[in-house]
């Protein structure tokens, strides 16, 4: 058992302790998850950090990925707290999960609709994006809608600007590609805007790190840190690429106040969620489109489509418009494979619990 921590530091408020309030009555103890392995978690609490596992009883109950515990989530723990001081390979047992109140989660690679849960419980999410020759306006777009329908706040941050010869023209590109949001250029190399950054971390508050690799990440992580945690190796010189240095999503305790998800680099990311992302991170284009004659509007070759005036006259570029119907054309193909992934889900269910009513009163007989 190591350091003990503030619970309050961590995220902890009066909304989750009256979510707890019925288990302290039980002699249950909250906990954060702050690093998940195969079939064990890594838990912060009060007493320290212990090993923790799922209960049977959640396990039976789970019907996707998304019922068991990912980093960030505060959890219901069961264990002697004065015990698991002296016998260390002693796992406590995660009993449930309290309400997330955020999710940045992305579709699982393939053909499945399967949720991949990144991090839970964020309040805002630094989108880093490197300056250098892997800088991408759309993939910046991608990153925002999935930002936005997490329910957490997004802040891009632009890195490496020692290496970039046009900073100003790129920040001008993504302001375009995101409007409203704050938008931090830096550089660990140097130190420059790191201040900036610093300034955007509030005591209890959760920040999430997400990227491709080779962005810089782990270097923030460490410069935010103030001491090497994470390993660091250089980009490829033919395209700016990196390997990835971050193997599993951690938390890290800011010396500053605050908590860091570190995140592995992304090659592949997905969309997934209700649609409502994908009209956040493109406001300016769905404000236009409830300009237009038609409610049912498809901006294609309708009379009256406001959006394509607007692209007409050069306020919306044909870039921006061609990205949105892409996300757009993925975003209702998930929508219309989770649906059907749900509607089975919920027939095992039901085939389950018919099951078990079964056997119930077969052993009555």
């Amino acid at each position: 058992m190591n350091c003990k921590y503030e619970l309050k530091e961590l995220g902890w408020n009066d909304a989750l302790s009256n979510r707890f309030h019925p288990y302290l009555e039980r002699g249950f103890y909250p906990g954060r998850i702050s690093a998940e392995y195969r079939n064990r978690f890594k838990v912060w609490t009060e007493f320290g950090e212990v090993w923790a596992v799922i209960s049977g009883k959640m396990r039976y109950a789970a019907l996707e990925r998304s019922d068991f515990p990912a980093v960030g989530d505060w959890v219901v723990l069961e264990y002697r707290a004065e015990s698991m001081i002296d016998h260390e390979d002693q796992d406590a047992v995660i009993q449930s999960i309290l309400p997330r109140k955020s999710k940045f989660s992305r579709k699982v690679a393939g053909k499945t609709s399967e949720e991949q849960i990144v991090a839970t419980n964020i309040d805002t999410v630094f989108l880093v994006n490197a300056l250098n020759l892997d800088f991408n306006v759309r993939r910046i777009e991608r990153y925002l809608t999935l930002a936005w329908e997490s329910g957490a706040n997004p802040v891009i941050v632009l890195s490496k600007t020692d290496l970039c010869d046009d900073v100003q023209e790129k920040i001008g590109q993504v302001q375009n590609a995101a409007p409203g949001v704050d938008i931090l250029p830096i550089s660990c190399a140097t130190g420059d805007g790191i201040s900036a950054v610093t300034a955007s971390i509030r005591q209890g508050q959760t920040i999430a790190l997400l990227g491709s690799s080779g962005v810089g990440k782990s270097t923030l992580v460490n410069y935010l840190l103030g001491q090497t945690i994470q390993l660091t190796y250089e980009v490829r010189d033919k395209d700016s690429r990196g390997r990835h240095t971050t193997t599993a999503r951690e938390l890290f305790l800011l010396p500053q106040g605050g908590v860091l998800i570190d995140t592995p680099g992304m090659r592949e990311i997905q969309l997934i969620g209700s649609g409502e992302g994908l009209n956040e991170a493109f406001e300016d284009i769905t404000a236009y489109a409830r300009n237009c004659r038609f409610s049912d509007c498809q901006h294609e070759r309708e009379p009256g489509c406001a959006v394509q005036k607007a692209i007409t006259k050069g306020i919306i570029s044909e870039e921006r418009y061609e990205s949105f119907k892409k996300l757009q054309r993925e975003s209702r193909y998930i929508s219309r494979k989770t649906n059907l992934h749900e509607q089975l889900e919920e027939k095992k269910k039901w085939k389950k619990i018919n099951q078990q009513l079964k056997e119930h009163y077969q052993t009555k007989r």
